[in-house]
């Protein structure tokens, strides 16, 4: 696992945590054929973070540890991996 847990509610943020949780992990932030992506190196503790701050939409954990949120439909491979039925934009 990447980085510390977060801390109880009760407890303070440390700068560690500050640096390596998700949002505020984020390297950067792009829109990418309507989909948000987080660059970073997050784990299945920032999806569970994301999915609450986007509740009804799909959280995905791409290859490169960055975080993707689709739409709520039906669950969707990371936009990064390359799909036969599409062309190259």
């Amino acid at each position: 696992m990447l980085g510390p847990d977060l801390p109880a509610p009760h407890e303070l943020f440390d700068v560690d945590t500050w640096l390596r949780r998700w949002p505020s992990g984020t390297h950067r932030t792009e829109l990418c054929r309507g989909v948000l992506v987080f660059s970073g190196e997050f784990d299945h503790r920032d999806v569970e973070i994301a999915q609450r701050a986007y509740p009804g939409r799909q959280v995905v954990l791409n290859e490169g540890g960055g975080i993707e949120i689709h739409p709520g439909n039906v669950p969707p491979p990371s936009i990064f991996k390359r799909r036969a039925h599409l062309r190259p934009v």
